[in-house]
């Protein structure tokens, strides 16, 4: 394809062709409009005007007769002007009047509407002039012209036909510099996107679209499109990091299964060895299992399709049933657990997902706060359920070890444990499951210190 059928295929040039067809139309008729307008107006004018005369000069006729009418048209041939008199024998002979030749056959058109004929005003005049004239029959088979100078109108038609002519030829000259500036600007950021997509799609997920200072609909898209390329972008790594984590975390497991299954059957044949080699194969695999339907609930809960309805709930009943369930858990690791909430805090939401994502909180709360190199010699944990604003907010506080600030994002990921030794039990989806149910209430996840300590708030919207 040529160059410029590539310029002819461009929306530009497709465009430009069609504002500049539209404009044109538009130029034309409306010059065309006021032109057929004015001429209308102006012939109208010449029209009555000769209208005029000749009733001026029937009423001379009738008051002196065909000698009368001989005087007045000498009389006025002598003003000048655009108007045109003339007045001939039966023969045809000009006997009185301001124009030196008549046709002969415009002599026998009288009676009729005025008409537009060529003439000389002057005897030797070389130029001819144009004249809208009437011819009436007079007695003695005289006849009187009176007409009317129309050159100026004739050079007000040329003037506008020029006119129109030039304003064509601006128009297409306008649009041709409009098509050259537009194309250039859109083709320029196209070519820009179209060269971005291609880095993106060779696997160079940094690549962003160009935003412009100009703010204009190219850089709204570009931004959403970017911030689109962001989400993208994280989602990726986040699968790369799941990918890596999951391999890490599951050939661990795995491999102690695959150990103790060897172990076993290598060692003496005794019932016994065979039964808690199976037990522990048995609680390893239901770990694994747990992992693994973590890591469903995730994915279901960030594609928006949760497993629990979705209708009206209650915060402070949800929280009083996880805070009742884990009190016991609480007091055999000799943590105080307490709970502080308002009466009612209706939302809407799933009940299964947010008790989860609570009980996720105080199972890591308890787990952890008697841990690191100084554990509170008084373990707590509180909790704490308020309606602040347009928000409902949802806190769980211990007197722990905390979290590192600069970490406090990352443990939102999936398979992120901060303790190196993984000691503890537990996959490292906790928190990730926790972010997941929080965004899907439109909600957020937010970590600080408690002073010594950690606090996980969770903030939702009332919806109304």
């Amino acid at each position: 394809m040529t160059a410029f059928g590539k310029v002819v295929r461009t929306t530009a040039f497709k465009l430009s062709a069609v504002y500049f067809f539209v404009f044109t139309m538009f130029a034309v008729v409306f010059v065309g409009w006021i032109t057929r307008e004015t001429d209308s107006f102006l012939t109208q004018q010449v029209r009555d005007t000769i209208e005029a005369e000749i009733g001026v000069l029937a009423d001379e006729g009738l008051r002196s007769g065909l000698t009368g009418i001989v005087a007045a048209i000498e009389q006025r041939s002598r003003i000048p002007g655009a108007s045109l008199y003339v007045v001939t024998d039966s023969k045809g002979r000009v006997v009185a009047g301001n124009v030196t030749e008549v046709p002969p056959a415009l002599l026998k058109m009288s009676g009729l509407d005025p008409v537009t004929v060529p003439y000389k005003r002057l005897e030797g005049e070389a130029a001819h002039h144009i004249a809208m004239v009437q011819v009436l029959p007079l007695p003695n088979n005289f006849r009187m012209l009176v007409g009317r100078d129309i050159s100026e109108i004739e050079r007000i038609r040329d003037v506008v036909g020029r006119a129109t002519i030039g304003a064509v030829g601006l128009l297409i000259l306008l649009a041709l510099i409009s098509w050259f500036f537009v194309s250039r600007r859109v083709l320029k950021r196209i070519d820009s996107v179209t060269a971005t997509s291609r880095r993106i799609m060779a696997g160079d997920l940094s690549g962003r679209l160009e935003v412009t200072p100009a703010g204009d609909e190219f850089d709204r898209l570009a931004e959403n499109l970017n911030t689109m390329l962001d989400r993208i972008e994280h989602l990726m790594h986040g699968l790369k990091d799941v990918s890596d984590n999951i391999a890490h975390d599951l050939k661990t497991p795995l491999t102690r299964l695959r150990t103790r299954v060897e172990t076993t059957l290598a060692g003496p044949e005794r019932t016994e060895t065979y039964r808690a080699a199976l037990e522990a194969t048995i609680e390893e695999s239901d770990q694994l299992i747990r992992t693994f339907n973590a890591l469903l609930m995730i994915a279901r809960v960030e594609a928006g399709s949760p497993d629990g309805a979705i209708g009206p709930i209650d915060i402070s009943d949800i929280t009083a049933e996880v805070v009742e369930f884990y009190e016991p858990v609480a007091e055999e690791a000799g943590v105080a657990l307490t709970l502080t909430q308002d009466a009612a805090l209706p939302m809407e939401g799933s009940r299964e997902l947010i008790s989860q994502a609570l009980a996720n909180l105080l199972d890591n709360a308890i787990k952890y706060v008697k841990s690191g190199d100084h554990p509170p010699a008084a373990p707590t944990v509180a909790v704490e359920a308020r309606r602040v604003g347009e928000e409902i907010v949802v806190s769980v506080a211990d007197n722990g070890p905390g979290i590192p600030a600069q970490e406090r994002t990352r443990v939102l990921q999936r398979f992120v444990r901060l303790e190196k030794s993984r000691s503890q039990p537990g996959s490292g989806l906790g928190l990730s499951l926790v972010d997941a149910v929080a965004r899907l209430h439109h909600g957020t996840v937010a970590m600080s210190d408690a002073g010594p300590g950690l606090v996980v708030t969770l903030r939702f919207p009332v919806q109304t």
